[in-house]
């Protein structure tokens, strides 16, 4: 009872430190978006039997050309499109995707999916409402709830087959009549001095073609082969996750996703059908086991088996001996654009974060907003030096969104993953009981986690709560030397985590967005 009771103390320091902190953050003015109302004609358009191309006069006619219709680029057709953009998409599969991400949305990517009027894209695909996590270590489980008390009962994270909800996108962005999808394969830029004028692809058929738009688009992906002349393209791959499919069991904890502080690192399980629970299993590293001669599976059953609940078991190992087993790199890269004129990136050929918190899609659909709203009041798009000092602005007001979650996903990953280092156990173990204590011990990093509450301060603010609580726990009740040292290696350790990935970010457009010219820049003057 004693240990309880400091843990509590210790837990209302805390608290009332994070909300005086907090309280201040809050207080600061923030700056509102253009949005005034906008409306172009559009242009005649047909039906084929695999999609919707809509006719332009000509080139001269399409305002942006879009590569990629994966989640961002369809946002972004489609609310292009609605504001009377005419919009020339070229995606270079336009089949159904498979994947083994992109496959929960959190609630404040719901909350944007309603703002963009795509809410309707989770419907019909047998997506699954997700609440919460369940967060499991060493036997013992703690359940996170999302704080959504305060927003209507259909707001909730959704988990589904990724590529069902992506051709629901594209669909709703094909039905617009100023919206012309294209299957094809772009191969470069076309560029002049410097300025990015449109595209060269190859169509379906092989034909060679080029494209021509004053503004295109580049959304085509974490394997990207037009971001090297955009941004710093170095990518950086922590980890590979291994995917299964478990069928017809059911969760310990229904609708949450669930994660398992696992040895080297974490499994997670969520829900992708009603009778399907997707399992990602993070294998630190470039290298896995090989699938084709066995290693994997039996990786699997000796290594990972042991680690997930008992519920589980059984399907878990089904899915193994059924050899479905895929795996996909996990891939990292802050956002660190070359601006370039006549050209923007977006999406994950941009700007990239662990997949473990499910942010990717959060932030991709809060910068189509930030774009959106940046381009509405402009009528023309043809000067295109302009548009790119104009554009700078996108790059400061996206970041506190954005910097956040990345931050968040980079750091929770080091924290949930096994450490031989006492000082990196303590943190971990420190993390599990902080979010156990509940309240607002767990419904603030749960609500930034969810992107219902990005804040970067609010994140700082509970990382360094979790370090200090484990501080505490090292500590008390009978300090030592020993104690103190690995109390100190606690707070250097937590340091060398956040820091170095806030410092990727940027920590003044992440901190202090207002104290940057471009979060005030005027649109040009047609």
């Amino acid at each position: 009872m004693k240990m309880v009771y400091e843990q509590y103390v210790l837990g209302g320091v805390i608290a009332t430190l994070l909300g005086f902190a907090l309280f201040i953050y809050n207080s600061r003015g923030k700056k509102k978006n253009i949005d005034p109302s906008m409306k172009i004609e559009g242009s005649e358009c047909f039906k084929s039997a695999e999609n919707r191309i809509c006719q332009s006069d000509s080139d001269e006619n399409t305002h942006m050309i879009i590569v990629g219709a994966g989640v961002a680029g369809s946002a972004l057709a489609y609310a292009l499109g609605k504001d009377g953009r005419r919009v020339h998409v070229i995606e270079r599969d336009l089949s159904q995707p498979d994947r083994i991400v992109g496959e929960l949305l959190q609630p404040g990517g719901y909350l944007k999916l309603v703002e963009l009027g795509l809410e309707d894209c989770v419907s019909d695909i047998d997506a699954q409402c997700v609440y919460g996590y369940a967060l499991y270590k060493d036997g013992k489980s703690t359940k996170l709830s999302y704080p959504l008390g305060s927003f209507d009962s259909n707001v909730a994270g959704r988990s589904f087959h990724h590529g069902r909800f992506v051709q629901r996108m594209r669909e709703k962005a094909a039905s617009l009549p100023n919206v012309r999808m294209e299957q094809g394969t772009v191969t470069s830029l076309l560029e002049e001095n410097g300025t990015v004028k449109g595209v060269e692809y190859k169509t379906k058929a092989g034909q060679k073609l080029t494209a021509y738009a004053p503004l295109t688009l580049v959304c085509d992906g974490c394997c990207s082969n037009l971001r090297r002349n955009l941004c710093n393209p170095k990518v950086d791959i922590p980890s590979c996750f291994v995917g299964l499919a478990l069928e017809n069991c059911q969760l310990p904890y229904a609708n949450h996703g669930h994660v398992v502080l696992a040895d080297p690192s974490p499994i997670l399980f969520y829900p992708i059908s009603s009778s399907e629970i997707r399992c990602l299993v993070d294998i630190p590293g470039q290298k896995v086991p090989s699938i084709s001669n066995g290693e994997m599976s039996h990786y699997l059953k000796t290594v990972v088996a042991p680690q997930i609940p008992q519920e589980l078991q059984t399907a878990f190992m089904s899915a193994i001996d059924k050899g479905n087993i895929r795996t996909m790199p996990n891939r990292s890269m802050p956002a660190a654009p070359h601006p370039t004129p006549g050209a923007l990136l977006m999406g994950d050929a941009f700007n990239m974060r662990h997949p473990l918190t499910g942010g990717g899609m959060t932030v991709a659909l809060s910068d189509v907003i930030v774009l959106r709203n940046l381009l509405r009041p402009l009528h023309s798009l043809h000067d295109a030096s302009s548009l790119c000092k104009y554009f700078e602005s996108f790059y400061t007001l996206r970041k506190p969104v954005a910097s956040t979650i990345n931050t968040l996903a980079g750091a929770l990953y080091k924290v949930f993953s096994a450490s031989p280092d006492p000082a990196r156990k303590e943190m971990r173990q420190a993390c599990f009981d902080y979010l156990s204590l509940g309240g607002a011990f767990s419904s603030g990093p749960i609500s930034i986690l969810s992107g219902l509450n990005p804040q970067p301060l609010s994140l700082v603010l509970h990382f360094f709560a979790v370090a200090v609580y484990g501080v505490g726990r090292v500590l008390i009740p009978f300090p030592s030397p020993k104690r103190f040292w690995i109390g100190a290696r606690l707070i250097s350790g937590a340091s060398g985590i956040i820091f170095p990935i806030i410092k990727a970010e940027g920590v003044r457009q992440m901190f202090f967005p207002v104290a940057v010219p471009a979060y005030y820049r005027a649109p040009p003057v047609n």
